[in-house]
């Protein structure tokens, strides 16, 4: 049966969390899950997009994650107070609501609900932090992981710019107008200032998040569970799964030395650099995500052989190439010194 954009689903799951969702393609094609990072609804994931990966043979399933847009607000108000910020980010789980561990469950128990045992994974920013949870708890279910924008849980690297700490610490929109105002002026702070998105644009988007149920208290509960990670850089060493990392070089949210650990730590993983790239997914790279998407899947099936013939000394010195204004790191003889 083909299907191209059906309407929204709602996935109730054993645990007692709904998760809203959204599939573009036919239903025999391969399933690829996209997650999307931190206080996002589905619907960031551009439509053009989930269009452009169903034509290149996907079943594209992209969901609202816990505590966003129509999925269930987790109970229990939450304040960002410093003490629980510190707390949370030395690693103390005591006042998180939940973890990483428990919105990746969220992510299998939607691909259960559909009947599906296995699927590629892309996830943005803290959805590529869930997307690699999900690799490394149940590694048999990731056919192949592509994580952008995103970094290893490591506080050494992934850093924010200083310049955005004002803007990370101002304080929650109470009003429609409000948002999209702030939202516009957090785009021009992380957005690519080569592939800029129009202030309308940002603005359309906006309002369709707070038209969605845009919920402070539970952007809360996920910065809390973001900020309790742990450093999944041994972890991702175990991982024999096609891998990709996409970040952008003008990255100021997570600094691209995060993308870099990431792709370093997961053997025989393809590092593709982006000049001009910010924290967002601009119209004029959805080819280039695309491809690299597709790219990583279709090596399923070769890892196997893969992880048995790359060895420990070429996954600390990957080769490097340069194509269409990228650098991409691939599991190959080296054509470049130039070090991740």
């Amino acid at each position: 049966m083909d299907s191209f954009g059906d309407a929204e689903s709602v996935a109730a799951l054993p645990t007692g969390i709904d998760i809203a969702y959204e599939t573009f393609g036919a239903q025999d094609a391969e399933p690829l899950l996209l997650v999307m990072g931190l206080g996002g609804p589905m619907t960031w994931w551009n439509p053009d997009l989930c269009r452009m990966l169903a034509d290149r043979g996907f079943l594209v399933i992209r969901y609202d994650n816990r505590d966003v847009g129509r999925s269930t607000r987790v109970p229990g108000r939450t304040r960002l107070r410093k003490r629980t910020i510190v707390r949370a980010f030395l690693g103390d789980r005591r006042h998180t609501p939940y973890t990483l561990d428990d919105m990746a469950a969220d992510a299998f128990g939607l691909l259960d609900h559909l009947g599906i045992e296995q699927a590629h994974v892309t996830g943005v920013s803290m959805g590529g932090m869930i997307a690699q949870t999900m690799a490394i708890t149940q590694p048999h279910r990731v056919r192949s992981l592509v994580s952008m924008s995103s970094t290893t849980g490591s506080r050494r690297v992934g850093w924010q710019d200083p310049r955005l700490i004002p803007l990370l610490l101002a304080p929650v929109a109470h009003t429609r107008e409000d948002y999209v105002e702030r939202a516009v002026h957090s785009w021009r702070q992380i957005g690519s200032q080569v592939y800029q998105t129009p202030d309308d644009l940002v603005a359309l988007r906006a309002g369709e998040t707070w038209d969605r149920g845009y919920d402070p208290a539970g952007g809360a509960r996920q910065t809390l569970a973001l900020l309790a990670q742990p450093d999944r850089a041994s972890r991702l060493g175990e991982l024999t799964m096609p891998a990709c990392v996409v970040h952008g070089l003008d990255d100021r949210l997570v600094h691209p030395s995060g993308g870099r650990a990431t792709a370093r730590a997961i053997r025989g993983a393809e590092l593709v650099l982006v000049p001009g790239m910010g924290h967002d997914i601009p119209r004029p790279l959805y080819g280039l995500l695309a491809d690299a998407i597709r790219r990583t899947a279709a090596r399923t099936g070769q890892s196997e052989a893969s992880a048995t013939s790359v060895s420990s000394s070429s996954r600390r010195n990957p080769a490097i190439r340069h194509t269409s204004g990228t650098i991409s790191r691939q599991a190959t003889k080296p054509t470049s010194s130039e070090p991740l």
